[in-house]
């Protein structure tokens, strides 16, 4: 197979690869902030949290008496609530840094 001079790849100068690497840097953190497990799973254990707890607080008595007098929903749902809202305190207190500074950072090494 011979290829055809016409659909051989262009010569790229550094410039342009450096500047494609910095935009696919961009995409992946942008990609990375949004689909950063912390709010996941923080925001799972938020909407489950709420659930047990609202089922934990309108638990009849024979329920309450079947885990041997404790509320157990309540109980683990008021968890679920606190680990979720640790998850997405983690996530606000310390996000991704944004792709422009880990692009400068590898420039200056």
């Amino acid at each position: 197979m011979t290829e055809h001079p016409e659909h051989r790849p262009e010569h790229y100068t550094e410039y342009d690869v450096q500047r494609e690497v910095s935009e696919l840097e961009t995409k992946s953190a942008t990609a990375a902030r949004i689909f950063d497990l912390r709010r996941i799973i923080g925001g799972l254990f938020v909407v489950y949290g709420v659930i047990v707890t609202i089922t934990g607080i309108t638990d009849s008595q024979a329920a309450i008496d079947k885990a041997e007098g404790v509320n157990i929903n309540l109980w683990t749902g008021i968890g679920m609530l606190l680990l979720g809202i640790f998850f997405l305190a983690w996530l606000k207190l310390r996000p991704v840094p944004p792709a422009v500074e880990q692009a400068e950072e590898r420039r200056e090494a």
